[in-house]
């Protein structure tokens, strides 16, 4: 397990910018009527991003296109919560008891994880049918469940990677048959991570791991949450996706 990287892709990810216009295109792909492509029109490999609770967002936008711009490679952004759109941004966290239970209707139907996870899995085998030679997944929040939870037996991914995910368990990666980079905030339950690393530490593709707790941010940093006129915010933001790059260009060589 390695929590540093040499790779010259630190030092080439393109500026983050606070007042973002994301540069991609929304498609129809398989089975979703929308789907956010960036990057070039062809690439070798592609990478999916499994979004958070709040969908679409420039801050989500703007980390797929470093990526997608980065690695040359073409990421595709689902809409997993079509047609019934995601789930309000403010205000959140909920703090009525209405509002609480609204998200846990929410994460009962539109985002089910094993719904979505079938949904990833299918998508993944589409990129793999249509001529790309290795894909790789990353995820959000509720999408860092969905995608951690595709890396099991007989998956179509190479690689997957999450970041502040939610509902974290060492149970997923126990079944996990391919690399993980796994990057919560300091409002993932440590202890959970510790024991996810310790897994990790004993497969077979221990190397081409990466983890690293960011103890300073909170859950949502990098993706609809992040706030990047905060300068820390931002820091992290650039360091994270700094090495989600790394990462799949060595897990998707």
């Amino acid at each position: 397990m390695t929590t540093h990287n040499t790779n010259a892709a630190c030092c080439t990810i393109p500026p983050v910018l606070s007042d973002y216009t994301p540069k991609g295109t929304f498609k129809s792909v398989g089975s979703f009527n929308k789907v956010y492509v960036t990057g070039p029109e062809t690439s070798t490999n592609a990478i999916v991003c499994v979004y958070d609770i709040f969908g679409f967002y420039p801050q989500t936008q703007q980390g797929a296109d470093i990526v997608a711009l980065t690695l040359k490679t073409t990421v595709y952004m689902p809409d997993f919560f079509e047609p019934d759109g995601p789930f309000p941004h403010d205000p959140f966290p909920p703090t009525t008891d209405e509002g609480k239970q609204a998200l846990q209707n929410f994460f009962a139907t539109t985002a089910n994880p094993p719904k979505n996870v079938a949904k990833l899995i299918e998508f993944g085998k589409l990129l793999k049918t249509n001529g790309a030679a290795k894909v790789g997944a990353y995820g959000f929040c509720w999408g860092g469940k969905v995608t951690v939870s595709a890396g099991g037996e007989n998956t179509p991914f190479s690689s997957v990677s999450i970041i502040h995910p939610a509902m974290l368990s060492a149970e997923d990666s126990e079944k996990l048959t391919i690399p993980l980079a796994i990057y919560p905030s300091k409002d993932e339950p440590k202890e959970e991570f510790e024991k996810i690393v310790s897994i990790l530490s004993e497969k077979s593709f221990a190397s081409l791991c990466d983890h690293k707790y960011y103890s300073t941010m909170h859950h949502g940093w990098a993706a609809a949450r992040g706030d990047l006129k905060n300068e820390e915010n931002k820091k992290e933001f650039e360091d994270v996706y700094t090495k989600l790059v790394n990462f799949f260009k060595k897990t998707l060589a």
